[in-house]
Parts: structure tokens; C-alpha cells; sequence
């Protein structure tokens, strides 16, 4: 009989372990899905929130064309980091969004380096990105890889350029793009470029319509960083040495308009023809905008990436979406 107790009460046990440990089990598993559920349901939220400040940035673009069609510059809203109020019937909202505008024609459009035939290497824009990479103090080989992942023809570029033989015999094996691209980070394929390089470059480079196309832009020469504008001349150093004073110059407006980056053109020393060419690819004006819209709700943050796209009439358009990462 007392056996028969002692094996009853071990079953006793062996059954309340097994029940509490599938309780804990559902329990557990509940709260993750419970989780899992506000956690999509707050990226959700937050996703609508950023098309909504999407729409706002579209309307202070068209507010800053109507007020000045014909200088962008940095000291203008758009190009400003601002959060944004949110209340719920005069509560105050859980929900935090902040708003940075940025001018991508103020960057070096890489996809510049070929002509709009698509085929065609641009010797001016070629010589411009070499003095960059320069600058920087970036190997001279990524001009002729780059122009070689663009261009459509299969015939390798200088000394260094690659085309698909090279890009075939990677691990895993891809081919060149032999298009415009859409990302800068498409530089990351091409070989041994790696990670350093692209974050060094990165924020003076766009991936933007080419000049010729109809959506091509040039450099707005008012938010171009000094490094890019240095760039459009052999031996030019004026801006790109002291970036605090070029920032606070520009607190005032546009600055150097073209008239005045014109004429430090002209002291350089550059030829008529490559003068008025790297000229006529300058303006005050802008076309192409990014804003990037970081979204909190709770513990949910949510980054919107958004590629603004604005007309001759002032009205802007969303052409390209990103999340997260650039």
C-alpha cells in the first residue's frame, strides 16, 4: 500500500510539472505573439505616419518654389531637421517623428559618367570624379570600374576598367549592370570596393537621372558640399578646406551663387571648351530631394527613406522608397 502511494504521488508530481510546464509554455508563446502583433501593428502605424510626413515635405517643396522658383539653398526650410507635433484630441502622442530634407543635386551624380547614349564615357564628369576620389584619397581604379558597370558596352574601360569576365569569376558570380543605377550602393559590387570606401564617398555622391535625359539634373551649386565643388576644377581648394565657413555663409542664402563659382572657374586656368561645359552643367535650382522621415512609436522605430522628385510647376512626386537603410 505504501508503494502504491509513493508511485501515485511521483504521477502526481510527473502531471503537475508537465501541466505547468505547458502553461508557461502557452503563456510564453501568447506573449510573443502578443508582441509580435503590436510590433507589426506599431511599424504599420508608423509607415502611415511617414507617407503622411511624405506629403507634408511635398508641400513645403512647393511652398519654397512658389515663394523663390529660382534659388535652393540651405538655409531654406526644406533643407532643415525638424520634428514634427503629433497630438490625439489634445493629448499628447506617444508618437515622435522627426523630418530631414536633404538637396541630392548638390551631389556628384555618378551616373554622370556616362553620356546619355547610355555607351559613352563623359570625359568631363570622368575627370571631375577622379579629382574626388583624389580628395578623398581614394584609388584613381574605381572611376574606370564604375564607368564600366554603367556604360552598355562590353568593352573594358582604361587599364582598369572590368567588365562581365571579371564580375563572372567572383564568388558568387554576378554580371555588370551596364545601366544607370538607382542606389549608390551599387558601388559595394564592384570588386574589393567593400564597406570603408562606400562610407567615405557615399555622402557626396547620388544616383540621379544624367544630364541630357529628361529628368537629368545638374549640381546645384548653393548645397554642394565644398569637396564636390573642388572638384570641378584642376587645383581648385577654396571650398572644400574649411567646411564651418562654408556652412556659415550659407546660413545667408546661396552660397557661391554661379556667378561668382563662374568666375573662380575661370581663374583656374580651365580651357574655353571644358570651361563652358563644366558651366553649363550648374545651377541654383534643384530638382531632386531626399527626406528622411525616422518615425518612434513606443519602443517601434520606423526610418522612411523617400526620393522627391519635384517639376517645373513646384509639385513633387515620390519616385523611389526605401526602409530602414539608404
Amino acid at each position: 500500500m505504501t508503494r502504491q502511494r509513493g508511485v501515485a504521488l511521483i504521477i502526481a508530481l510527473v502531471v503537475v510539472a508537465l501541466a505547468t510546464m505547458l502553461a508557461t509554455r502557452i503563456g510564453s508563446s501568447g506573449a510573443r505573439d502578443q508582441r509580435r502583433s503590436a510590433t507589426l501593428l506599431a511599424q504599420q502605424q508608423a509607415f502611415q505616419v511617414a507617407l503622411g510626413a511624405e506629403a507634408f515635405a511635398s508641400e513645403v517643396l512647393r511652398d519654397d518654389f512658389n515663394k523663390n522658383p529660382n534659388v535652393d539653398s540651405l538655409d531654406e526650410f526644406w533643407a532643415q531637421c525638424v520634428p514634427l507635433p503629433m497630438d490625439e484630441g489634445g493629448v499628447e502622442s506617444a508618437i515622435a517623428i522627426t523630418m530631414c530634407g536633404e538637396d541630392l543635386a548638390g551631389r556628384f551624380n555618378i551616373n554622370n559618367l556616362v553620356l546619355a547614349d547610355g555607351v559613352t564615357r563623359n570625359d568631363l564628369a570622368y575627370e571631375q570624379f577622379l579629382r574626388l576620389l583624389d580628395r578623398l584619397k581614394l584609388e584613381p581604379k574605381w572611376a574606370d570600374l564604375l564607368v564600366d558597370w554603367l556604360d552598355s558596352d562590353t568593352i573594358a574601360n582604361g587599364t582598369n576598367g572590368a567588365e562581365d569576365g571579371i564580375y563572372t569569376g567572383q564568388q558568387p558570380p554576378y554580371r555588370t549592370a551596364n545601366r544607370w543605377i538607382t542606389s549608390t550602393s551599387e558601388l559595394l559590387a564592384l570588386p574589393g570596393f567593400g564597406t570603408e570606401r562606400y562610407r567615405l564617398l557615399q555622402p557626396y555622391i547620388a544616383a540621379l537621372p544624367p544630364v541630357g535625359t529628361p529628368y537629368g539634373s545638374g549640381l546645384n551649386v548653393c548645397t554642394a558640399p565644398g569637396i564636390v565643388l573642388d572638384a570641378l576644377a584642376p587645383g581648385l581648394q577654396q571650398f572644400g578646406q574649411d567646411a564651418k565657413q562654408l556652412a556659415t555663409n550659407r546660413q545667408k542664402g546661396c552660397f557661391p551663387d554661379r556667378a561668382t563659382l563662374s568666375s573662380v572657374l575661370q581663374q583656374t586656368g580651365l580651357p574655353a571648351p571644358q570651361y563652358q561645359a563644366t558651366l553649363s552643367t550648374l545651377q541654383q535650382t534643384s530638382t531632386w530631394f531626399r527626406l528622411t522621415t525616422r518615425v518612434s512609436i513606443g519602443t517601434a522605430q520606423f526610418t522612411l527613406y523617400s526620393l522627391l522628385e519635384r517639376n517645373s510647376g513646384g509639385y513633387s512626386r515620390t519616385v523611389l522608397r526605401s526602409f530602414g537603410t539608404e
